[in-house]
């Protein structure tokens, strides 16, 4: 999905106001800070709202909402005390708080179907889609937190500039196929699948988020593409009609770097085995681009050589 597509919208059923803070990928028209200047989500809130459960029957259920509000000079959790309601899921609820008690809650969301990947936060601590993440799976009598997601600068309140990761996608050379011959181009279904389960990626960015070498190390940013771009650069080498050569490129990408924890792979609401079909096996080539003697034998004996990072871009 384009980063106009992820337009920060608010659900007409609820009655709530879109935040202008809250421009879906847009950091810089939204005076963000630059990737690396996150303000960190901290502490906990003495501030709790109970607007939202004042019109609730008596006896009625609720439920605490702990949601950090703030932008990228800092900010803080708030409680917000809403009548709970079956069936619901976490969006749900902020869509509510925006309606009763919040309407300047920046929140982005898009098609809350589990397609777009707009609505990514960390739901008590682990990186969820709120379109997805049903309340009655969350434990009972305890706070629900919600958070921004923790590797991306904060634009306000829910909002990141995720504008990290399309910069990264620009660096990746596209598919690059050969002239098609006569008869037309030809795949057997084994390659088809193989590369389709890596194009079901959503872009939620969940994966990047719970990465800890950039998660914890912000200065490994401009080396390390991510585990979503670690499976981009696999579902092009993998195509049986592509040509490029994209080994030395990922290799610069910081792929040596993931030590492979599969803490991607836990998180993707697609369920792409991440680290096992995408990582791993673009690990091992190129290992065998550098190291493999007899690779290195058959380029000396056939006169070809290994493609450099600049010339893979060049011919993308």
């Amino acid at each position: 999905m384009s980063d106009t597509d992820r337009a920060d919208t608010t659900s007409e059923s609820t009655g709530g106001v879109a935040s202008p803070g809250a421009t879906a990928g847009a950091g810089t028209e939204s005076g963000t800070a630059a990737p690396g200047t996150a303000a960190e989500p901290t502490g906990a809130s003495a501030e709790t709202v109970t607007n939202g459960a004042a019109g609730a029957p008596a006896g009625a259920e609720t439920v605490t909402m702990r949601v950090w509000r703030g932008d990228q000079e800092g900010g803080d959790f708030t409680d917000y005390v809403m009548p709970a309601v079956e069936g619901e899921v976490v969006l749900d609820v902020i869509h509510r708080i925006q309606a009763d008690d919040a309407p300047d809650l920046a929140c982005r969301w898009n098609c809350k179907a589990g397609k777009c990947g707009s609505c990514s936060a960390e739901i008590n601590g682990m990186p969820r889609l709120m379109c997805m993440t049903r309340m009655d799976t969350l434990p009972e009598d305890e706070p629900v937190t919600v958070a921004p997601m923790k590797t991306f600068p904060i634009i306000r309140d829910l909002v990141t500039d995720v504008s990290f990761n399309y910069e990264v996608a620009k660096t990746i050379p596209a598919f690059d196929p050969a002239p098609e011959p006569e008869g037309g181009y030809r795949m057997l279904q084994i390659d088809v699948e193989r590369g389709q389960e890596f194009r079901k990626c959503i872009e939620c960015f969940m994966c990047q988020d719970v990465c800890h070498v950039i998660r914890d190390h912000e200065d490994n940013k401009p080396k390390y593409a991510g585990p979503r771009f670690f499976i981009r650069f696999a579902e092009l080498s993998m195509h049986p009609l592509d040509v490029n050569d994209r080994r030395e490129l990922a290799r610069q990408e910081g792929l040596g770097m993931c030590n492979i924890t599969k803490c991607c792979t836990e998180v993707c609401p697609e369920h792409i085995k991440i680290t096992d079909n995408g990582i791993i096996p673009m690990k091992e080539r190129v290992v065998d681009a550098h190291y493999d003697p007899v690779a290195w034998l058959g380029r000396k004996i056939l006169g070809r050589k290994k493609m450099t990072a600049e010339e893979a871009e060049a011919a993308g």
